[in-house]
């Protein structure tokens, strides 16, 4: 067995497809795939399904995996302790609904490079459930969900919680809704939504806040920061949680603001997620650390 070996199934796992793999790595495919196929008649056992939309983990490929981080880890601290710290360069992937990205996510990054020049940050913007089971299978280090009050998360993930907030109407300056000090819903029944496609948090939270009589939509998209493109370029307003606008560059620029929502106290929880249990990197670790700093950062600027 050689620790490439345990790399290149690693890059397999994150990127989904070993074409992928192979393509980052710089390997063809088929050397990729027979270095794996080895490692496998190795082990004596099946460490990935593969299928024709790409290759995921198999089962006993995720029960080895906590097994396989310490081992590249223990060849990451040799390279570093032999001052060869330019062989092995770390990748930290985290899988986001593009919440907190101004305030807590961006920052953190920023801070994060500045110590490890050599880890490559790699940020997958993606639907809560994709999130989880991205992290449930290896394929990501940390994921950042919301969650409302009494939602759970998955058995086999820790959750830290970064930050709360409350949704927010997020319009333009010149938008009516921005003269006042907070937004009705039958005010908000009356315009053009844009609402965020099912699967999104917020799309379960304006079901429920208009209670089964929405307002006319204007469009559905992907995520927090069409969102906000779209509100940006005058195609309607969204509701968001406040932590998605605060910092935002759009905000800064004066092009959207944003106003609470009237007699609507609702929590929203920003939070990190991991695999329980796993033996995190140290940059993992260290990155986790820079999220909860900015997040207690934010929070302490809100108090």
């Amino acid at each position: 067995m050689r620790f490439e070996q345990l790399e290149y199934l690693v890059a397999v796992i994150q990127h989904g497809s070993l074409r992928k793999a192979g393509d980052r790595l710089h390997l063809s495919q088929p050397a990729l795939s027979e270095s794996v196929r080895n490692l496998e008649r190795e082990l004596g056992v099946t460490l990935l399904d593969r299928r024709r939309t790409g290759a995921r983990i198999s089962r006993q490929g995720r029960d080895l995996m906590p097994a396989i981080v310490e081992v590249l880890e223990a060849v990451d601290r040799l390279r570093t302790t032999a001052g060869d710290q330019e062989l092995f360069s770390r990748m930290v992937r985290i899988g986001t609904v593009n919440a907190g990205t101004s305030p807590i996510l961006v920052p953190a990054v920023r801070e994060f490079r500045a110590r490890r020049p050599g880890t490559t940050v790699e940020i997958l913007s993606t639907q809560h459930a994709e999130v989880l089971t991205a992290l449930s299978e290896g394929a990501i280090d940390l994921g950042l969900i919301n969650v409302l009050p009494g939602d759970d998360v998955p058995p086999d993930l820790a959750a830290t919680e970064l930050t709360h907030g409350r949704p927010v109407v997020c319009c333009r300056p010149d938008d009516p809704l921005a003269d006042q000090e907070a937004v009705t819903v039958e005010e908000l029944r009356r315009q053009r939504f844009i609402t965020m496609r099912a699967g999104y948090l917020m799309h379960r939270f304006t079901h429920r806040l208009f209670d089964g009589d929405p307002p006319p939509m204007a469009f559905s998209t992907d995520g927090a920061e069409m969102g906000k493109l779209l509100v940006a370029e005058g195609l309607g307003v969204t509701v968001l949680p406040d932590y998605s606008m605060e910092e935002d560059p759009l905000v800064r620029a004066g092009v959207i603001v944003h106003r609470p929502i009237k007699d609507d106290d609702t929590d929203v929880t920003l939070l990190c997620l991991s695999r329980k249990g796993a033996h995190l990197a140290p940059a993992v670790r260290e990155l986790q650390a820079e999220l909860g700093s900015h997040a207690r950062a934010r929070e302490a600027g809100s108090a």
